[in-house]
């Protein structure tokens, strides 16, 4: 499982070193030096470990094609997907694109999120960060709505 929050930078040509507890995760239990990463609603990107990201397209071929939404998640969520492989230095590049949705220029947030992995801009995150520990009181009797 992913976990936890790192923070690195980016080089000049949009390189940024994944953390080093994430590609043990990627090694260990994926066997795979590739994540895909996309983008979705919030300012931030998406990064999947090949394996989950095919479970999920999977998942998105069975819904109905015709359905409005199912054709936006197709648009936002699988035309915006890159596949970046890791290179030897443990490294990936995203793709401008990408960055420029998330607004990421030198620091980034690497934020855990059990199967998947958020690619954050510093400013963004502290951003979202301070709004969401705001709400903790509403975000707690969501919890218990959903059984946690």
């Amino acid at each position: 499982m992913f976990r936890g929050r790192f923070e690195h930078t980016t080089d000049s040509k949009g390189r940024v070193s994944i953390p080093s507890r994430f590609r043990e995760i990627l090694s260990s239990k994926y066997q795979d030096d590739r994540l895909i990463v996309t983008s979705f609603v919030d300012p931030c990107l998406i990064a999947y470990p090949v394996a989950e990201w095919q479970a999920f397209e999977e998942k998105v071929r069975k819904l109905p094609q015709f359905d409005p939404r199912v054709i936006q998640v197709k648009r936002v969520l699988i035309s915006g997907a890159m596949e970046c492989p890791i290179d030897k230095n443990g490294r990936i590049l995203i793709p401008p694109t990408l960055r420029e949705f998330a607004a990421l220029e030198r620091e980034v947030i690497w934020a855990g999120m059990v199967d998947t992995i958020e690619i954050w801009s510093k400013q963004n995150w502290e951003r979202m960060f301070v709004d969401t520990r705001g709400r903790l009181t509403d975000l707690g009797g969501a919890l218990g709505g959903l059984g946690l």
